[in-house]
């Protein structure tokens, strides 16, 4: 999967993952590979990322949204 957080400022993020955890606003929930197309609004909190090597990311962010469409990953989030 390919996953790309942005804040409007600049992109903090680009590239292949294997697991995205995400703050929804109706509840924490994951994403992996070939889930379901998905939009949603984000709470303030922490976008957990597991690349495809294994290294994990922690963002602290403020809310935002995500879409999820074949395998694309966008996050747009309001400062992180």
């Amino acid at each position: 999967m390919f996953l790309e957080i942005i804040t409007p400022d600049k992109k903090i993020f680009n590239g292949e993952v294997k697991l995205v955890q995400l703050p929804g606003s109706k509840g924490a929930f994951e994403i992996l590979s070939k889930h379901a197309p998905i939009i949603s609004t984000l709470d303030k909190g922490v976008i957990k990322v597991i690349e495809t090597n294994g290294k994990e990311h922690h963002f602290e962010v403020d809310g935002g949204v995500i879409e999820n469409k074949a395998n694309k990953i966008i996050v747009l989030v309001e400062s992180a």
